[in-house]
C-alpha cells in the first residue's frame, strides 16, 4: 500500500507517514493498520521521466504499507490513508474499495496507491492567540509551506514558488477584513508579508497555498487579538 501526495512524491517516514486503515466493506470489520514508512521515492522516475500510462514508479526504498490479509473466501475491502501524520493541522484522507481474492497477491507494479491531496501550511507566525501591544496595527504573517511528502517549495524548483499562489484571508469578529499575497522570503518552503489589522478586535489568519494547474489547495490558521 502506497500513498502519494498529488503532483509529488511518495508520504514516508519524514512527514510521520501516512495512517492506513483496512476494513471489511460490507461490515466495517477492521481487518490490518499501520502508517508507511520508508522515502520518497526516485525523483526522476515520478516527476521527470516519460512513462506509460499506469507504469509504475514506486522503487524499493518508497514508502510503503505492507499487510497480510486472513481471508477464507473473496471480500471487498476499504482502505483509507490519512496523512502526512506529523502535519495534522494538513492531514487529508483518500480511500477506495476493491475485491480481494484468497491466495492472490496485489503488490504487482505500484500495488495498491491512494492520491492524498494538498499542501502542508503551517504558520509560523503570529502563535495562536498572539496579541499586539497597541503600538501597531501591523503583524508579520509567515507561513512554511510544502508539498505532503514534505518535497521542497522554492523559485524555479521542481515545485516551483513561483507556479503557487500563497496568501493569507484575515478575518475580524467573523467577517471578512483583507486577503494579502504572501510572496516567497527567500528561504526554501518560506512565504511571509506583513498584514494591516485596521480596527481592535478578535482576527482570525488563514493561510493558503493553492495551485492553479490542478486546484491543489492546503490551510493553516492562527488567531491575533488587537
Amino acid at each position: 500500500m502506497h500513498v502519494i501526495s498529488k503532483g509529488a512524491k511518495f508520504i514516508g517516514t519524514s512527514m510521520g507517514g501516512a495512517g492506513v486503515t483496512i476494513e471489511d466493506a460490507e461490515t466495517g470489520e477492521l481487518l490490518a493498520q499501520g502508517r508507511t514508512k520508508g522515502g520518497t521515492g526516485d525523483t526522476a522516475k515520478i516527476m521527470k521521466e516519460p512513462l506509460p500510462h499506469h507504469a509504475p514508479v514506486s522503487t524499493d526504498d518508497a514508502a510503503v504499507f505492507q499487510a497480510t490479509l486472513d481471508l477464507d473466501q473473496p471480500r471487498r475491502i476499504k482502505v483509507t490513508a490519512r496523512g502526512p501524520l506529523a502535519q495534522p493541522q494538513s492531514l487529508n484522507t483518500a480511500s477506495s474499495t476493491q475485491w480481494v481474492v484468497p491466495g492472490k497477491s496485489i503488490t504487482g507494479g505500484d500495488a495498491w496507491t491512494l492520491e492524498i491531496p494538498g499542501f502542508a501550511v503551517d504558520i509560523l507566525h503570529p502563535p495562536a492567540a498572539k496579541k499586539l501591544d497597541g503600538s501597531t496595527d501591523q503583524i508579520e504573517v509567515k507561513a512554511n509551506v510544502v508539498m505532503m511528502c514534505g518535497c521542497p517549495i522554492e523559485p524555479d524548483g521542481l515545485w516551483d514558488a513561483n507556479r503557487f499562489e500563497v496568501a493569507a484571508i484575515v478575518r475580524r469578529n467573523g467577517e471578512p477584513v483583507s486577503e494579502v499575497p504572501l510572496p516567497f522570503a527567500g528561504s526554501t518552503n518560506q512565504f511571509a508579508a506583513r498584514v494591516t489589522l485596521p480596527e481592535p478586535g478578535a482576527y482570525e489568519i488563514m493561510v493558503y497555498a493553492y495551485d492553479p494547474s490542478s486546484g491543489n489547495t492546503g490551510v493553516d490558521k492562527t488567531t491575533v487579538i488587537r
